[in-house]
């Protein structure tokens, strides 16, 4: 039976390996996205790439199809031998990467084996299960280096490095745990670094790392962008959660992921709603991964209507048709917004990004929207008309509204200090 998926037949040279191709057939997948098409031609060839796209833009099988193409046939020896490395920000990200080179894997002659590995929970089957080797690895970099140390594994064959959303590896605080995994690894390599945002350090980063490399930066294009009607509502803050119920209830959302700030602003706001029998499941940090694991596995069954996350679930989390993303606590930072507003509108479908606004985080908002050229009018719901004003904050007089990168530093503070003397 030919394949339907004919886009992807004909589209590399090399052509790809007919079991990933009936991998792809199995999966759906009809032709290669942009940021595919550039970037697996040059992954085949050896080259070192920089591939920017936006989330839900095929990134994952940009480097796994490649990855596995030109690591197949490489797994005869016993024990196998890693030489395919794959970093990520979090577990959930982890999970979902392994899975989906698992997929492809599954119809070629001899499939990779590949190992997923983070932290949270216990390391000793994670040991056990490398024991016989391993292809692949994808891995957090805290856990990969407890692993390292306890001598489980070995990364001194690597022959592909890929650094899954770069960006939040360095934005997590791994910055030293990578430098201590680059140093491990074998100077020749191919690195590639995938990210739907490059900022300063991780340019840096590349830079320091990749040999002429390719950069693949597939921009927006209006037919392409993710079909996401952007909603800003002006609420009191005190009024947030029962404005969310309403809206639930009103608009009979079906499945909801809400934003909050902190952990304890998720069980709080969790608690409401299932006062008001709203299945809702609060999901950060600090809950153990067979909750975490649980929580999505119910969220994705709809067994759980409302899901409350920090911001551990703005990356790595690919839920098929949500309709709903709430800013029920704005993101600091206005990258943030772009990684949790993404969670909608994946896969062609369309979305609703529903962000609360409250007068003291309207300067916050506009920031925002400066940073994303954009500009969303702000909504008031009947019954929820706000009351409050904006307060005056002295540590704040320019209204950044705390967003990353606007706070004035210790040498901004002390030259102030200084003319103020003067």
């Amino acid at each position: 039976m030919p394949p339907t998926s004919p886009g992807f037949a004909s589209a590399f040279s090399p052509p790809l390996l007919p079991g990933l191709l009936r991998a792809l057939d199995e999966k759906g997948y009809t032709s290669p996205t942009a940021i595919q098409s550039a970037a697996i031609p040059a992954i085949l060839q050896g080259r070192d790439v920089v591939g920017s796209a936006q989330t839900g833009s095929g990134k994952t099988a940009a480097f796994a199809l490649p990855m596995l193409q030109q690591l197949a046939g490489q797994q005869a020896g016993k024990p196998r031998i890693t030489r395919g490395l794959i970093l990520v920000p979090t577990r959930e990200l982890a999970a979902q990467v392994g899975e989906a080179i698992g997929s492809f894997a599954k119809f070629l002659p001899l499939p990779s084996r590949v190992a997923i590995v983070f932290g949270g929970v216990s390391i000793n089957p994670q040991m056990l299960n490398l024991r016989g080797g391993a292809d692949i690895v994808v891995a957090t970099p805290g856990r990969l280096i407890d692993l390292l140390d306890h001598n489980a594994l070995s990364i001194a064959n690597v022959q592909m490095l890929v650094l899954d959303e770069a960006d939040r590896l360095l934005d997590m605080g791994f910055g030293d745990e990578l430098a201590r995994i680059l140093a491990l690894l074998p100077a020749k390599r191919q690195n590639l670094f995938f990210s739907a945002t490059f900022p300063p350090a991780i340019e840096a980063l590349a830079a320091g790392m990749l040999h002429n490399p390719l950069r693949v930066e597939v921009k927006s294009e209006p037919e392409g962008e993710p079909d996401i009607t952007q909603r800003a509502i002006a609420v009191d803050a005190g009024r947030r959660t029962q404005l969310l119920r309403h809206l639930i209830q009103t608009e009979k959302w079906q499945r909801v992921l809400v934003f909050v700030a902190t952990k304890h602003a998720a069980e709080i706001v969790a608690d409401k709603l299932r006062k008001v029998d709203i299945e809702a499941e609060p999901f950060h940090g600090e809950l153990s991964q067979g909750k975490r694991t649980q929580v999505l596995m119910d969220f994705k069954a709809k067994t759980v209507q409302v899901v409350i996350a920090t911001d551990v679930a703005a990356r790595g989390i690919d839920i098929s048709s949500l309709p709903v993303v709430v800013n029920y606590d704005l993101p600091r930072s206005a990258i943030d917004y772009t990684h949790r507003i993404g969670r909608t509108g994946r896969a062609g479908e369309s979305g609703v990004a529903v962000s609360f606004v409250s007068a003291g985080t309207d300067a916050h908002f506009r920031l925002i929207e400066k940073r994303h050229r954009m500009k969303v009018s702000r909504e008031v719901v009947a019954g929820f008309e706000p009351v409050e004003v904006a307060p005056v904050n002295a540590a704040d007089p320019q209204g950044t509204g705390g967003i990353k990168g606007k706070r004035p530093s210790k040498k901004d503070k002390l030259r102030a200090a200084a003319a103020g003397q003067a």
